[in-house]
This record gives structure tokens, sequence and C-alpha cells, in this order.
């Protein structure tokens, strides 16, 4: 029996801001019986999903929805160098409120960019480097969440999207299980929120039309509900790690599917 209603694939952006209508950030929306299909933003002026109007129908959504297993391809977190360079207690929850203090890239008029150049906020005082990276991103060969303007980053969008992660918490509290930073194994009936890879399953469905980041989401979700069908989930919240290995990456989070 599926552990999971739903399933969403999230393909993100941190392009422009909050309120930009991004035709980088997609969603895809899938069932046990049903196979993914795109979710469009509800009727208003924007063609496509603003990163704000995503997690407040996100927060809606899993406030009073069914179960639903949700994989967002930017990191949750940060490697644990960047923890003790800036002399941080190893506190997911309060990492999150110190990054939003110093990256306020959840208000509507900044962009990771600004932050960048320092025309707002206060990125220098929380800035990594490109050589630290976390324990989940040198099992899979992925870049750092701090390898800026290069093809294949996730960087912009780690920093535009941590921000969001803070105000999910904030808005649907223990009705969501942030993996694995709340437990390696989620409670039964209960929405889950994880750190996914699509380049890791990509290539194991056909594109059919779809534009990359519409196939990324596809994708994410596609695996998820698969994952859930084949009952291999429970491998992949509990992946084989020892002991310091786990411990760390409950601070530095995890992509999902990775061993």
């Amino acid at each position: 029996m599926p552990q999971f209603a739903r399933y969403l694939g999230l393909d993100y952006s941190g392009a422009a801001t909050p309120a930009s209508s991004l035709k980088g950030l997609r969603l895809y929306s899938a069932t046990p019986k049903l196979s993914p299909s795109e979710v469009l933003p509800p009727p208003s002026p924007h063609k496509y999903w603003t990163r704000r109007g995503l997690a407040e129908w996100l927060a809606d959504e899993l406030r009073a929805g069914p179960p639903t297993l949700v994989g967002i391809d930017h990191g949750f977190s940060f490697p644990l160098r960047y923890f003790e360079n800036h002399h941080l207690a190893h506190d997911w929850p309060a990492f999150l409120d110190d990054f939003q203090h110093h990256w306020p890239t959840d208000h509507d008029h900044l962009c990771v960019d600004f932050i960048r150049d320092g025309l707002a906020g206060h990125g220098a005082a929380r800035a990594g480097n490109s050589r630290w990276r976390r324990l989940t991103e040198e099992r899979c060969r992925a870049k750092s969440v701090f390898h800026f303007d290069v093809p294949g980053s996730v960087a912009k969008s780690t920093h535009a999207g941590l921000p969001w992660l803070r105000y999910l918490r904030q808005q649907l509290g223990e009705r969501v299980h942030f993996w694995p930073f709340d437990g390696w194994t989620p409670r039964p009936n209960r929405s889950v929120i994880a750190e996914v890879y699509p380049a890791l399953c990509s290539k194991l469905y056909p594109s059919e039309g779809r534009n990359s980041d519409q196939h990324d989401a596809f994708s994410a979700a596609c695996w998820l509900r698969q994952s859930d069908a084949r009952a291999t989930l429970a491998n992949h919240f509990y992946p084989p790690l020892s002991q310091p290995e786990r411990t760390q990456a409950q601070l530095e989070g995890w992509i999902l599917g990775v061993t």
C-alpha cells in the first residue's frame, strides 16, 4: 500500500524576485493511480508561478490535503564547513533564521544578485566557498550550493529557496516532516518535504515534448511515485551511512535517493 496519496515534483528557479513570474519554476503532481501532470498557477496576471505564489499554494495544499511527498531541487542546508566558519550552532531551524536575516531573498523587491553585490542584506557576512560541498553532493558528484554562475548550478535557486522552506515550516509546523532534519524515518500519514536531484533520474523518462524545466519537475514526481509503488522509499529515507556521516547529513541535508 502506498505511503503517500500525492507526489509533487518542483523544478526550482532562483531568477529575478519572489514576485516575478518565472518560466523556469515548474510543478508536476501525481497520485498512486495517475502519472504526473503539470500544475499551473491559479488565474492571475502571472503566466507562470512566482516563488511566493508557489510557497503560499504549497502551504495551503499541505495544510489541508492528503499525505504528500514533495521533492524540491535545491539545497536545503549548507556544508558543515559553513557552520564551522561562521561559528553557527548545529541546528537547522536556527540556520534558516540566520540565513534569512542575512539573505532576505523572500522580500518581493530583492533578488539573489542584489545581495551578492552588496546592495541589500548582509550576504558578505554569510558567504560560502564553491570548494565547500555537502557530503551528499560529494556522493553524487553534484555542484556545491555555493558554485554560482556555471551550468547546472543550484546555488542561486538554493539561496532563493531557503527562506521559503523557513516560511513553510512556520506555516505548517508539525503537519509536515522536513527530511532528514526532523528525523530519517517520517511518521505515517504526514506530508514530507525532501530535496531531490532530477539529474539522477531524468534520463529514465522520455521528455515527450517537455522543456528541460518541465521534464525535471515531471521526472522528480514520477520517480517519487514509482519509488513508493515499489516500496523502496523506506530505503531511500534511511540511506546506508555511518553514525558520524548520519549526524553530519542531518545538519547538511541529504538528497533523496543518494546512497
